[in-house]
């Protein structure tokens, strides 16, 4: 099974344990904390993901780990039936379709800014409040700077974009223009 799958799998049980038993939202500090530990950790990743190390010698470092983090039952359970498998490079992809349910169910949406100049302060909040009118939902906003946009803005909420970028409508014009000619 991919691991992409395979994560998404996980994270869904997770989630579905995590509304039963637990705080979603600690589940996601847990597993994020776990998650950020291997990637600042070269040697501890490259123990835990090597496929020539037991597994159960991946499984006592694990519970080790979840201990000492104070992970919630339900990430340590996890974390270590992924050890027992072979399974902690998909941590990453697990951490990631988790917050995507966590944010689901939480009416939350990720949107990505990107404009050609950095905003204020003020225009962000703007942006941030009609983003969540037009949505119905609260938004997560990540904003970047790309001067190749020259002027305007391009946003993507989910795997929609809004392109209003000064280049973009400079292309169209050219592609017109060379159609006419």
């Amino acid at each position: 099974m991919p691991s992409r799958a395979a994560a998404a799998r996980y994270a869904r049980a997770l989630f579905d344990v995590a509304l039963q038993e637990s705080d979603p939202v600690q589940i996601e500090r847990d597993l994020s904390a776990f998650a950020e530990l291997l990637a600042s950790n070269a040697e501890l990743e490259g123990a835990l993901t090597n496929p020539s190390v037991p597994a159960t010698g991946k499984r006592a470092v694990t519970e080790t780990i979840t201990k000492k983090l104070g992970a919630a039952p339900p990430v340590s359970k996890l974390l270590a039936l992924l050890a027992d498998g072979d399974r902690l490079q998909i941590v990453p992809e697990l951490l990631a379709a988790y917050r995507d349910r966590l944010n689901d169910h939480q009416q939350i949406v990720r949107a990505e800014v990107t404009t050609a100049a950095p905003l204020t302060p003020e225009l962000a909040a703007q942006i941030h409040q009609r983003l969540a009118e037009a949505t119905g939902r609260k938004v997560n906003i990540t904003t970047t700077v790309n001067p190749a946009l020259i002027g305007g803005m391009v946003t993507r909420i989910g795997s929609t974009v809004y392109d209003g970028s000064i280049a973009t409508q400079l292309l169209k014009l050219k592609e017109r223009l060379v159609e006419r000619s």
